[in-house]
């Protein structure tokens, strides 16, 4: 898992899975994000990121 990548749902940046404190699960599934502020954005409005 070290070497996974995982894409930003907000700004569609490349994450390293294993690097990024910023992780919420939504319906499931986990996303991965660059940023506290992209996971911010995300948790406000999922539906228009998904």
């Amino acid at each position: 898992m070290e070497n996974e990548f995982a894409q930003d749902p907000v700004c569609n940046m490349q994450v390293k899975i294993s690097d990024t404190p910023d992780k919420t699960e939504h319906d499931g599934k986990m996303y991965y994000f660059c940023s506290s502020e992209c996971k911010k954005t995300f948790l406000g409005e999922p539906s228009k990121y998904l």
